[in-house]
């Protein structure tokens, strides 16, 4: 009888026999991708890891600290909110409320610039959008000391926004938030069709209502990079804000926590490590939350 084609037996094509590949073979096709990224995970985990370790070692010393998990007591974390000297529940808050309100208007004022450059046409936009992105080139630290100056100044006239005030901090943060941003929401404003707009126009909308109840639906994912970004870098940052800042009272956990650690031969880098990684449960819960606009907001806006 023939086989499964109808053919004798002698006419059947050989049935195909995959070779074992060679280890050789294998590791110099695929194999050293698995080698690079065990490696890139492990340099990547082990400061996560010393830092955990450090944080629930009691002795609160970085030589004490050389041994991951030699010593596992919640003792550090117990002092951020019991010691008196440590009002971290405190720099948390400030923290909080800083980066939060930054974050907000940054995406609101970034997605009103790029609206305009996006959808209307007047004199100097080409140029106002190269200048944002030059205005980039030279980052706020490089005018730490004007800035001082002004907000002394400012804090004769209107005491509310001067120095040592959180919304003093957050206007200055305020006054950087256009430029990158701009240029990354101007790109994702053009993906979308202005078909759209036009025929809202056409039933009467005004630049207003295409824009809040149109646009920013359609946006979503850049503003939540844009907002995500803007929240990961005022929570940490401490240059600008450890001058603005001069009342204990309301100061950030960056600029707390440096405290504990600017001693000499000080013995609180065991309280640093917990307040450090207090510090970064929101921006990774928000990152989790986030992460499948991620992707989308960057690639999408930087294709036109």
């Amino acid at each position: 009888m023939g086989g499964v084609t109808g053919l004798p037996a002698d006419d059947q094509p050989p049935i195909p026999t995959h070779r074992r590949q060679s280890f050789r073979r294998w590791f110099a096709d695929k194999g050293w991708r698995h080698v690079v990224a065990w490696i890139a995970i492990a340099f990547a985990l082990f400061p996560l890891l010393y830092i955990v370790s450090a944080s629930l070692n009691p002795i609160g010393t970085l030589t004490g600290s050389n041994q991951l998990f030699s010593a596992i007591s919640p003792r550090n974390y117990e002092r951020l909110f019991t010691d008196p000297a440590i009002p971290y529940g405190t720099w948390y808050v400030n923290s909080l409320i800083i980066a939060i309100v930054t974050s907000v208007v940054t995406v609101l004022l970034c997605a009103l610039g790029a609206y305009a450059f996006s959808r209307m046409r007047f004199r100097g936009r080409r140029f106002g959008l190269m200048t944002l992105l030059v205005l980039q080139m030279f980052p706020q630290l490089l005018a730490i000391t004007a800035i001082f100056l002004l907000m002394i100044q400012i804090s004769d006239v209107f005491p509310a926004i001067g120095l040592g005030t959180h919304a003093g901090l957050i206007m200055v943060y305020l006054g950087g938030a256009l430029g990158v941003n701009t240029f990354l929401m101007y790109g994702f404003f053009n993906t979308v069709p202005s078909a759209i707009d036009e025929a809202a126009k056409i039933d009467g909308a005004g630049h207003a209502r295409v824009f809040f109840t149109i646009m920013l639906p359609l946006v979503t994912p850049i503003l939540i990079v844009v907002g995500l970004l803007t929240f990961i870098g005022i929570i940490g940052e401490f240059a600008i804000a450890s001058v603005i800042l001069t009342d204990p009272a309301t100061q950030t956990v960056a600029i707390g926590l440096f405290q504990l650690v600017s001693g000499f031969q000080s013995q609180n880098w065991g309280v640093f490590s917990a307040g450090a990684i207090l510090a970064a449960l929101p921006v990774m819960v928000l990152f989790l939350l986030s992460q499948r606009y991620i992707a989308g907001g960057l690639v999408s806006g930087s294709v036109k």
